[in-house]
């Protein structure tokens, strides 16, 4: 065979050759669908990979201000109020407290229980009633004025939520000034409704 002749014979082969490879390429470069998908090196986590549509969004927790004065350890109790009753402000609970307080000890002075309807509970109206009933006359009481209102105590019960609040104040008896002490617990269904907290336990001797 000639030189020429061999040259020709390289070139063909050569050609050949590249053919066969461009077509391996393109049927080796295909996936059929049967073949096993390449692992990852790191596997993923469901929570990344699952779909924006189907994860639940971020949890926003109402973290509380808790008042001045207020114990360190009824701050846990406010903040699980706070968490299933997302409109609980300590702050403004404490201002309506006292707002109620000045409303209660005047109609009682006064002898005016309907006057306390939707203040507080029934069984605390029931021993406000019978306690006008015993004395003569209505009270010449005055509340002066509320010098400190102290968030004490605070727990959930099932869903019914209970605020401790004590009361130092000035009260005039007969325009004579005294001193004032009370201890008030308030109460409220978390689930319910209506908003308004009653009152349902006393102590004036704490």
């Amino acid at each position: 065979m000639s030189d020429g002749g061999s040259w020709i014979e390289i070139v063909l082969l050569a050609m050949l050759a590249g053919f066969i490879g461009l077509r391996l390429v393109n049927v080796l470069g295909k996936r059929t669908g049967d073949e096993k998908a390449g692992v990852p090196s790191r596997a993923a986590s469901p929570a990344i990979i699952a779909p924006t549509a189907n994860r639940a969004g971020p949890v926003v927790r109402h973290l509380v201000a808790v008042p001045a004065g207020t114990a360190a350890d009824v701050a846990p109790a406010l903040q699980a109020i706070a968490d299933a009753d997302g409109g609980f402000d300590p702050a403004k609970f404490l201002g309506g407290a006292q707002a109620a307080y000045r409303m209660v000890l005047d109609a009682f002075w006064a002898g005016d229980a309907a006057a306390m309807a939707g203040l507080v509970s029934d069984e605390v109206l029931d021993h406000f009633r019978v306690a006008i009933a015993h004395r003569d006359a209505a009270l010449a009481h005055r509340l002066v004025g509320i010098d400190t209102a102290v968030l004490t105590a605070a727990r959930m019960v099932g869903q019914m939520a209970e605020v401790t609040v004590r009361f130092e104040a000035t009260i005039a008896v007969d325009d004579v000034p005294s001193a004032g002490h009370d201890v008030w617990t308030f109460s409220r269904h978390v689930g319910g409704a209506d908003p308004a907290w009653l009152l349902i336990a006393t102590d004036a001797d704490a």
